[in-house]
């Protein structure tokens, strides 16, 4: 099939790329490297069948054109990482939003199927033991940036929905539960990647709160897996689809196996959201997917443990950076 990946530079395109090409697949990245990177696309762009275009879903001649040669879109596009939303909330809802917008328009003109990935955010400070993908949303007050991230991603959704309902337009919503592995950056708040270069500097290793929320945590080889999958899978069009493994994990508890598999001395150190975030900042005590349809429809079941990725994680960031620990 012919494949565009929207944000293809950033660290989940970049690993669908490569199992794209892998199974023969054409691909097309866009991307406008605002937080993405080139340089990391090095290992795949002379790859035959990819093609890397340097702009943004915010431009629709582009996103038209680009679309009317895909037979399926993976829509990864957007501005993610909590310190980027909360340093930048105007520009992440509009790429959030008016980006969705415009693949969305594309993919119906041009007859192309549409995997929209979202996120666990959506769920806000719902704190199920498992939540599926009917769960209720509970947020806070749509003042605080914190919020404006899951309200975008759920206007995305519904969007999808719509186009998917009203003109027939085949979607399928992929919401992601904190996708990790090689290649991450830390820069936009992702907290493994930051809590590892933190242990292989020697520094403390700072967590926010108490460190008593909770996170589970899906290695990128699977996740993407499981979105080229769905993405042809006739049983997922019109639904949401939560991605992730419910292998539940504390940051303090995240913090301490850091230490452990990087063997690092590094303290671990507790800073006021108030001073990682600004004041009134509110975070999610806890986020544990139900994997119940993604099982059902593709048989997905993630086995890469925490520990497995953090050591990848850890080799990785070792070879990259020649004075880490």
């Amino acid at each position: 099939m012919n494949a565009l990946v929207t944000g293809g530079a950033g660290f989940i395109g970049r690993h669908l790329a490569g199992r794209l090409l892998a199974g023969g697949h054409r691909t097309v990245l866009l991307d406008d490297l605002s937080t993405g990177s080139s340089a990391a696309l090095e290992s795949v762009l002379d790859r035959p069948g990819l093609e890397f275009v340097a702009g943004s879903v915010l431009d629709p001649d582009l996103v038209h054109r680009l679309v009317a040669g895909a037979d399926v879109v993976f829509h990864l596009a957007a501005a993610v990482g909590v310190q980027l939303i909360v340093d930048s909330p105007l520009e992440s809802l509009r790429t959030n939003i008016h980006g969705t917008e415009n693949v969305l328009d594309a993919a119906h003109r041009h007859g192309a199927r549409v995997l929209l990935a979202s996120t666990s955010e959506i769920y806000g400070k719902n704190t199920a033991d498992a939540l599926r993908e009917d769960a209720d949303r509970i947020l806070g007050s749509p003042l605080k940036s914190r919020w404006s991230y899951s309200e975008a991603k759920a206007i995305d959704e519904g969007m999808a929905h719509a186009y998917w309902r009203q003109k027939g337009l085949w979607t399928v919503i992929v919401r992601l539960f904190n996708v990790v592995g090689p290649g991450q950056t830390g820069r936009y708040g992702m907290v493994i990647p930051r809590f590892v270069d933190q242990a292989l500097g020697g520094g403390p290793i700072t967590v926010h709160g108490d460190g008593s929320q909770t996170r589970c945590f899906c290695h990128v080889g699977e996740a993407v897996d499981a979105m080229i999958r769905l993405a042809g899978h006739r049983g997922a069009a019109g639904r949401a689809v939560n991605v992730g493994r419910p292998e539940e994990v504390s940051i303090l508890e995240l913090a301490r196996r850091v230490v452990a598999v990087s063997g690092s001395a590094s303290p671990i150190t507790f800073v006021p959201y108030e001073n990682a975030y600004g004041e009134g900042f509110e975070d999610m005590q806890r986020r544990v997917p139900d994997i119940t349809l993604a099982r059902q429809l593709i048989g997905f079941d993630p086995r890469v443990g925490l520990d497995e990725v953090l050591r990848q994680v850890v080799a990785e960031r070792r070879s990259a950076v020649p004075h880490a620990r």
